[in-house]
């Protein structure tokens, strides 16, 4: 769908406009509000329910084409609250998700097609249903409060109207009532007599009524919007912001939309420049969502959002190539990209867990042999090999893999690529003598590239197989949570090594520093809001790293000590949160909205959708399967006794003693992410694929170094180089 924003009247115009004429209007632009503060911008939103950017074909959507080359352009993700089991945003889900500027959705099983709304003897008119709306809304997990965009902007003094019955939803009031209602836009007479008129466009949608249409089909519905928004846009003021939006999904697979903003982004401000748009909801240059649009009409409104609404208005982002043809190109390949990860996500997990299963297999096999032999040397190449593939799926998004004729196959290969290159160079230098030398190249690798990204703005896991899905995504920024379990994990694998490189030349005090000094970064980082803005991983990742430290400096164990460790978690991630929620409204993340949300008493709608979410995530085999699969050869075949000896990881702590620490560090972080994040099991799985094969690849080298002795626990280590055990 698309949507149209232009600037408004004074309010002596506004007197005029109740008088039933447009004088003084003319072609004025943007104008001051008076005492009373009426809006001083005019909008004017129309919707085109399924347009896509493939569908701006050069010569059938001139319009569309010269209205994205004089402003802003980006990819909209309208992921509203879908149909059961459907999985995509019905029509008038996303123009209910406008009118509340919150996650919306329509009762029932199907998508519902907006109907005509009643119309009333003084021009106005009421929605059917819109009492059934409210109530499944407002008991929905999201609480939405259908009705706000229309009544803040009456509340505001500002006068409302809408053509066509999609726009009357979005348009109307708490009570369903749009004040000005028309079929058509022709029909509402002078636009410069409102302040915010929405028109729908429904082309597209009825081509796709009785199924998907074909090529020609939707080609002839796009031009017959097109030519239909020429007619709006003929028909609006000079010094109009115009924002065009695709609204909604008419296929049966959810996509990107049309994103276009020309005009002034505020009263009075400069115009949108030529370029892509973006949003703080997403921090990502070409990016936006169906709930920014709600704010983002109130800005260009000169008002403010009111509290229900989640989203970020459109701002200039990043430089778009030239021409047209060019932004039109990158913009419709993003939605590639996503639908080709949305085919290739289930079947490369499901690929992922089985090769890792016979892997784990393999590898029973050949560490329950006697020591030596090329199985075991193969053994840790393939294992090092295997614990840089997480990182590896990020790198991968270097590579445009989703626009190759074989996209499955080219992402393995890709992955596979940078996971062979990861571990060349931690078997190739002078650190592979050492027990724990690959390990800490691979994971330092894996915990500083995606500290770098989070830095740089999170693009590596857009898009990503591990990362963020745009097209259906609740999150663009920071560290997913897949990405968190890489991370920490790497981090304090990484920590771990540089640990035992530094204790065995005796450098105890700088070992702690270097740790205690990363640690800090690395979990600042995580929780940061202008970073990872990551609420669950920080607790998860503090107790993780505070454990790993204990351990390190030799301390022991203790409840008091550990619930220390945890409460810290706890206060640092609500520190940032609140530090978050000082900001301005229009700058906070998630971290200050949830603060938000505590204060006007809606956090335990929010806290159990997450934990239905967690508790949902074990019905997700192939990953429940993984992490059991991981534990389970850690604990049965690394861990128990040989019978030619101690075990495997015990040779491997006797010969680097900060394994342990690290090892324990790593597996209390992902059991706590397990439970603090809604991604559940996805935690711990990802968690133990970087750091199982790692410690395996550890094992292997002690294996291989040391000489037989009968099955024993291995003595402690000496404190003064080494950390004791629990």
């Amino acid at each position: 769908m698309i949507a149209l924003v232009v600037g408004g009247p004074a309010a002596a115009a506004e007197a005029a406009a109740s008088r039933g004429s447009s004088r003084g209007y003319g072609t004025a632009g943007a104008v001051t509000a008076d005492a009373a503060g009426v809006p001083r911008g005019r909008v004017v939103l129309i919707g085109v329910p399924g347009l896509e950017w493939a569908d701006l074909e050069e010569g059938e959507t001139p319009n569309l084409r010269r209205l994205a080359g004089r402003g802003g352009a980006a990819s909209l993700s309208t992921r509203a609250i879908p149909p059961p089991d459907r999985g995509i945003t019905c029509d008038a889900a996303g123009w209910l998700t406008v009118s509340a500027g919150q996650r919306a959705g329509t009762p029932g099983d199907g998508c519902v097609r907006p109907t005509a709304p009643a119309r009333g003897a003084d021009g106005s008119a009421q929605v059917p249903g819109w009492a059934g709306y409210d109530a499944f809304n407002a008991a929905s997990a999201y609480r939405a409060r259908i009705g706000l965009l229309g009544q803040t902007v009456r509340d505001a003094g500002g006068r409302v109207a809408a053509a066509g019955p999609g726009a009357a939803l979005a348009a109307a009031d708490r009570s369903g009532r749009v004040p000005a209602y028309a079929d058509a836009v022709d029909a509402l007479g002078d636009l410069a007599a409102y302040h915010l008129v929405v028109v729908e466009i429904a082309d597209l949608a009825r081509a796709a009524s009785a199924g998907p249409p074909s090529a020609e089909a939707r080609r002839l519905a796009a031009a017959a919007a097109d030519a239909r928004i020429g007619q709006v846009l003929r028909r609006v003021p000079d010094g109009t912001t115009v924002l065009v939006a695709g609204i909604s999904d008419v296929t049966d697979a959810p996509r990107l939309h049309v994103a276009i903003a020309a005009g002034p982004a505020a009263p009075g401000g400069a115009p949108y420049p030529r370029g892509f748009l973006t949003a703080a909801s997403t921090r990502q240059d070409a990016l936006v969502t169906i709930t920014d649009l709600t704010a983002t009409v109130l800005t260009a409104l000169g008002l403010e959002t009111v509290p229900g609404m989640v989203g970020r208005a459109w701002t200039p982002g990043g430089a778009a190539p030239e021409p047209v043809l060019a932004t039109v190109a990158e913009l419709a390949d993003a939605d590639v990209a996503g639908q080709v990860l949305r085919r290739v996500r289930a079947p490369f997990f499901s690929l992922f867990v089985a090769v890792q299963l016979v892997f784990y297999g393999a590898a029973a096999v050949a560490v329950r042999r006697r020591p030596g032999g090329r199985a075991l040397a193969a053994t840790r190449v393939v294992a090092v090999v295997s614990g840089a593939v997480a990182v590896s799926t990020f790198l991968a998004q270097l590579v445009p893999w989703w626009g190759m004729p074989y996209p499955m196959t080219a992402l393995i290969v890709t992955i596979l690529g940078f996971a062979g290159l990861i571990a060349a160079v931690a078997l190739a230098g002078p650190w592979r003598r050492h027990v724990l030398g690959p390990l800490t190249v691979v994971a330092a690798v894996t915990s500083l590239a995606l500290l770098a990204d989070v830095m740089t703005g999170s693009r590596l896991q857009v898009n990503a197989v591990t990362g963020y899905e745009p097209v259906t995504g609740g999150r663009f920024y920071g560290f997913s949570n897949i990405a968190f379990a890489v991370y920490a994990t790497g981090t304090i694998l990484a920590l771990a090594g540089v640990a035992g490189a530094l204790l065995a030349r005796g450098r105890r005090r700088l070992a702690v520093a270097v740790c205690l000094g990363y640690g800090a970064l690395a979990i600042a980082a995580d929780g940061w809001p202008g970073w990872g803005a990551d609420f669950g991983g920080v607790p998860a990742f503090t107790l993780g790293f505070a454990i790993f430290m204990i351990m390190l400096t030799g301390r022991r164990l203790s409840p008091a000590r550990l619930a220390i460790g945890a409460a810290a978690g706890g206060v640092l991630i609500t520190a940032i949160a609140v530090a978050d929620w000082l900001r301005p409204a229009e700058r906070r993340t998630h971290l200050g909205a949830f603060v938000q949300q505590v204060l006007d008493g809606e956090a335990l709608a929010v806290v159990g959708r997450k934990f239905g979410a967690m508790v949902g995530t074990l019905g997700n085999l192939p990953l429940t399967a993984l992490a059991i699969a991981a534990l389970a050869f850690l604990y049965l075949v690394l861990a128990r006794p040989s019978r030619w000896g101690a075990s495997a990881l015990s040779r491997a702590f006797e010969q680097a003693p900060t394994l342990r620490p690290g090892l324990f560090g790593v597996l209390t972080c992902a059991l706590v992410g397990f439970v603090s994040n809604d991604s559940g099991v996805a935690i711990p799985a990802m968690a133990l694929t970087v750091a199982v094969p790692l410690t395996l690849a550890a094992c292997v080298h002690a294996i291989r170094h040391a000489t037989p002795t009968p099955q024993a626990p291995p003595s402690a280590p000496a404190e003064s180089t080494a950390p004791r055990s629990p």
